[in-house]
């Protein structure tokens, strides 16, 4: 184990890390995208970016792309490299107000943590489509880990913190049982090959209705990319 800092809230800091990594010239065979926070008060990354969408979301869409030739050259026919990304259930009632991706015009946390997971699940299904249509041999897949017990919770109320203080060991999962679909996804001979999936539970699931539309993959996409300050190539994909 290696460790190499990386705050997915800051592009600088993101750019840093992909430039180190890439100096090691090692493969890069899964790429887990889980970093997270929920709830936190208005406020904003070094950036600008409100804060669910800075980090949940658009670190993670930049260090994907700042990092898809490395998974590209690592992938094989047999064996693709693999990207996992974490999501929650909340992006089931998560509206994208493209209009207001950073929540200035009214902020609520709950509708910005929905927002940028719901942001999470649209990207994965766009980048593999991508993916697919340039022949790469790496598969994306997005993850739904449960309600686990972490300090993910640290900004909820405190009655919600009370109750779960109390009944975590009944209704919650442990870190570990969290992590059991991402390394389903990222090691298990079942997931060769498959990409756009949702997963919970180690299983494939539908995601919510919305993150299907493909126009609302493709616009995201694009206003994400003028966002990190990055091309987007995905113009000459249909």
């Amino acid at each position: 184990v290696e460790f190499l800092y990386c705050d997915l809230a800051s592009m600088k800091s993101i750019r840093q890390f992909v430039q180190q990594f890439k100096a090691k010239s090692c493969p890069l065979h899964v790429l887990v995208n889980n970093a997270g926070v929920m709830l936190v008060p208005e406020r904003k990354t070094e950036d600008g970016f409100e804060e669910h969408f800075g980090l949940n979301y658009l670190g993670h869409f930049l260090l994907t792309n700042l990092l898809l030739d490395k998974l590209k050259q690592s992938g094989t026919h047999s064996h693709n490299a693999r990207i996992i990304t974490v999501s929650s259930a909340t992006h089931y009632v998560g509206k994208l107000h493209l209009n207001d991706l950073q929540s200035r015009c009214s902020y609520s946390p709950h509708g910005a943590y929905a927002q940028s997971k719901l942001a999470l699940v649209l990207f994965t299904y766009r980048l593999q489509h991508l993916l697919t249509a340039n022949g790469s041999h790496v598969t994306a897949n997005v993850v739904d880990p449960g309600v686990v017990n972490t300090d993910l919770y640290k900004h909820v109320f405190w009655v919600i913190k009370a109750v779960k203080w109390m009944t975590a060991w009944l209704f919650f999962k442990t870190s570990e049982e969290g992590a059991s679909t991402s390394i389903y996804a990222a090691v298990s001979p079942e997931m060769e090959g498959a990409g756009g999936c949702y997963l919970y539970n180690e299983e494939r699931t539908k995601s919510a209705d919305v993150a299907y539309d493909e126009e609302l993959q493709r616009r995201l996409w694009t206003e994400s990319c003028k966002m990190v300050g990055i091309s987007d190539e995905s113009r000459r994909v249909p």
